[in-house]
């Protein structure tokens, strides 16, 4: 069986009598989760309890989520809020890698005019599964080009906590590149930090 705490809440060591001592919240996310072979997120879904306003037409939004070496992600998914998108002509999800200026793994097709209603799960594949070769924090991306981008389902944290509030720390969600249509930029190149968090999922 899977580690229930991977990717989730780092578990605490050991046990206390009978009781373990292992972060409960993760376990009983494992547990919500149907048990999977493989999920990743970077939030548990009781705490995605934000309509967010993570994205501008043609800007990619990026959000941090822990993998782990020989994980092998196939689907990002990402949750619609209230808001649908209002006339989309591209939008995709992306993958990007552990560097301090984040490389490209691998991206979903173009969605192009396709609809995305709101309160909406929509799970896309990437054009090849990509397995993990480094255990690390890695960057979940989605790009929404429309005349009304949808809202996304996640955390709102303030910005100045979003960011590297100590040295080492990685920043939690970003905003960057501009008037992007079908393809994934090749870098997170001048990224703006954000307090949006998205929620997004990997299977």
């Amino acid at each position: 069986m899977p580690n229930p705490n991977d990717g989730l809440i780092a578990p605490y060591a050991g046990t206390v009598g009978l009781v373990d001592t292992q972060a409960y919240p993760a376990v009983a996310e494992y547990y919500l989760n149907g048990q999977p072979t493989f999920l990743r997120a970077n939030l548990m879904r009781s705490t995605a309890v934000a309509n967010l306003a993570a994205l501008s037409t043609g800007v990619m939004t990026s959000t941090a989520v822990l993998l782990y070496a020989g994980d092998v992600v196939t689907n990002l998914t990402f949750i619609s809020g209230a808001t649908a998108a209002g006339t989309p002509t591209h939008w995709w999800f992306a993958l990007y890698d552990t560097a301090s200026t984040p490389n490209l793994l691998g991206q979903s097709a173009d969605q192009t005019s396709g609809a995305w209603a709101a309160n909406t799960a929509k799970t896309l594949a990437l054009a090849s599964p990509y397995t993990v070769t480094t255990t690390g924090i890695y960057e979940a991306a989605v790009n929404v080009t429309a005349t009304t981008p949808p809202t996304l389902v996640g955390a709102s944290v303030q910005t100045g906590a979003a960011g590297a509030v100590v040295s080492g720390m990685r920043i939690l969600a970003q905003t960057s590149g501009s008037s992007l249509t079908t393809t994934a930029p090749s870098t997170i190149a001048s990224p703006t930090t954000v307090g949006t968090v998205p929620l997004v999922i990997i299977t």
